[in-house]
């Protein structure tokens, strides 16, 4: 309703106009909320979709897959919140759909930081990854759990667990993998580098030996057989031995060129080669390296 001050017929003056609401009406009314049926029914149809990219992550094999899955997990989790954001919960679980919400935003952020790790190298597990984001994924945990309690809603989308921050190392020379070492040659392994690095030699299509060199450390493989190899190496930070890999800071080379390894016999003499490589940039070196597809690598 208005009024005009100055009665009938009489101008309005400057800033006299006056204007008032009805009772009981709102100028912006908020959405209605959602009933505890549909509220369940808006997180029930994002929960598999989050569940399995979670899982998915957890589960990859190698860091090119890795990277593929985070990326994913990701876009999902990022999806979901913009989604559920969108809605007016019941009254009574309004806190704890808001701290669900906020959980899954501060997630997918890590999971876009995580992302940048996995694609630089320095996360190169799945383990590593979840370790990384440990502290988000518990706290999304905590979330999903009090969302849950409040109302039986289905908001448990975390089912795996990060575990700590290891640095796991081999003792110099020990072999992650050793086929029959009964030849007369030797491999000398010299690596001056600032990362623990396994050697890997290939003989046709089958691994022969991987070998643990640590860090400004050297080894000499005795009794190798003769025969055309491929040399391999990885260096890393943190050797897990069940996935044969290391989970941090991880790289994966291969020398250009073949080494072959032959044992002659004269009627007085047994003749054979030895050789010696360095895993690390040497004045004077006359061996080439390459990186190698992490899904090519010998493991």
């Amino acid at each position: 309703m208005s009024g005009v001050a100055g009665g009938k017929g009489g101008a309005v003056p400057d800033g006299g106009g006056v204007t008032t609401t009805g009772p009981g009406t709102d100028a912006s009314p908020s959405a209605s909320a959602l009933t505890v049926e549909a509220y369940k029914g808006e997180l029930d149809g994002r929960y598999k979709a989050m569940l399995d990219a979670i899982d998915s992550m957890a589960s990859a094999r190698s860091v090119k897959s890795l990277n593929l899955r985070v990326g994913r997990a990701e876009e999902a989790i990022s999806g979901a919140a913009d989604a559920l954001s969108a809605l007016t919960p019941p009254a009574e679980v309004q806190a704890q759909h808001d701290a669900y919400v906020a959980g899954l935003r501060d997630f997918a952020t890590e999971l876009g930081s995580a992302a940048g790790k996995v694609g630089s190298r320095d996360l190169c597990t799945s383990s590593a990854v979840l370790t990384d984001i440990g502290d988000k994924l518990a706290a999304l945990d905590r979330a999903g759990e009090a969302l849950q309690k409040a109302g039986d809603y289905r908001a448990d989308v975390v089912d795996v667990k990060a575990g700590k921050k290891q640095t796991r190392r081999l003792r110099n020379g020990v072999f992650a993998r050793k086929d029959a070492l009964n030849g007369r040659s030797s491999l000398e392994i010299d690596n001056g580098g600032d990362r623990d690095a396994v050697v890997t030699l290939v003989r046709g299509g089958t691994k022969a030996f991987s070998v643990y060199v640590r860090k400004k450390g050297s080894f000499k493989v005795r009794g190798v057989r003769d025969g055309t190899y491929k040399i391999y190496f990885t260096h890393g930070v943190d050797w897990d031995g069940r996935s044969r890999q290391f989970t941090r800071r991880c790289s994966f080379e291969k020398f250009q060129k073949t080494v072959k390894f032959k044992t002659t016999f004269t009627a007085t003499q047994i003749l054979w080669h030895d050789w010696k490589i360095t895993l690390h940039s040497i004045a004077g070196g006359n061996a080439k390296t390459s990186d190698v597809d992490p899904d090519d690598f010998p493991g």
